[in-house]
């Protein structure tokens, strides 16, 4: 089995998240440059907005990056993808959908084909169709989520018995210790979304920063489980009147109105809290300062190597 390093021409085995319509070049950049796999969300952003934002990255760095397609989200995911053919990016991941008719015209081009699941069942299907790489997530993670629930800890043993291609763990990593238990559940690397908006590079509002800074272990809640739309976030105003019309007898097409990218380009860009709403993951709470993206991504590795000599030295005690 090749390494996520070597498919990919990257140097360290971290991937960013997509993060929708507040996608941007320079973060997506930046964790390029470090040596991870800077990642341009899609959402629901027409196929214009998502080129201008491929030209300025390539403007921005010459190391790989990848787009992330919400197949079932997005209206224009055949346009998506002429747009990552046309433009030779690295990868393209694949969320909320079935990526199987998109696999072979995308190896046809060179690309790699990163397909995001929750399941056993999602991953081996993934599998089968030709995926290159797996990114298992759980349900710590932030933003759209899998009803399934299942956590980080107990989804990627269970994935990486089932499949023989590599698996990336997201939901639930910030820090060199999230990364050593990843590899030693069998993963090859990690995703992360959280500890990016965290970042210097990142250009999302100071209020948005703070509040994950801010954030205790339980500063996170799931929103939409009433109509089977399982979000999670930031606890603040706007999230907590959404509850509550939740308890009240919410529809999924009134959930869906106000849960739309404009609520959430009101929290994330504006800092509006009151009327928008922020992503996170549980793992918030383990975020405590703003570094640059180089910065987190060089004391992760350098904490991981830490972490996985300090576990083979406490082992040696029980040979």
């Amino acid at each position: 089995m090749k390494h996520i390093s070597e498919i990919l021409s990257i140097s360290y085995p971290i991937f960013q998240g997509g993060m929708g319509n507040i996608s941007n070049a320079p973060l997506t950049a930046a964790v390029s440059e470090a040596g991870g796999l800077g990642t341009i969300g899609c959402g629901t952003m027409k196929p214009e907005e998502v080129e201008k934002i491929i030209i300025e990255t390539k403007e921005r760095t010459n190391n790989p990056f990848s787009i992330n397609i919400p197949i079932n989200v997005s209206t224009y995911t055949k346009q998506l993808i002429e747009l990552a053919i046309k433009h030779q990016v690295k990868a393209v991941s694949l969320s909320a959908g079935n990526p199987s008719p998109y696999i072979p015209i995308l190896h046809e081009n060179n690309i790699k084909v990163i397909a995001i699941v929750a399941s056993v069942k999602h991953a081996k299907k993934a599998e089968q169709a030709g995926a290159d790489i797996l990114v298992a997530e759980g349900f710590e993670a932030a933003g759209i989520n899998s009803e399934l629930e299942l956590t980080t800890f107990t989804l990627i043993p269970q994935i990486t018995k089932n499949v023989n291609i590599p698996v990336v763990a997201a939901g639930g990593v910030a820090d060199g210790k999230g990364l050593a238990a990843a590899l030693m559940l069998g993963a090859q690397g990690v995703q992360m979304g959280t500890r990016f908006i965290a970042t210097k590079e990142a250009p999302f509002h100071e209020v948005y920063k703070q509040k994950i800074l801010q954030s205790s272990e339980n500063e996170t809640v799931i929103i939409g489980r009433s109509v089977g739309k399982v979000r999670r976030v930031i606890k603040a105003d706007y999230t907590e009147r959404l509850l509550q019309e939740e308890k009240e007898g919410m529809t999924l097409e009134q959930f869906n109105e106000k849960t739309s990218e404009t609520y959430h380009l009101k929290g994330a860009i504006e800092g509006d809290l009151k009327r928008g709403y922020v992503n996170s993951g549980q793992v918030a709470g383990l975020i405590e300062d703003i570094p640059t993206v180089k910065e987190v991504i060089t004391k992760i590795m350098e904490e991981a190597k830490e972490q996985i000599n300090h576990i083979y030295h406490s082992f040696k005690y029980y040979e």
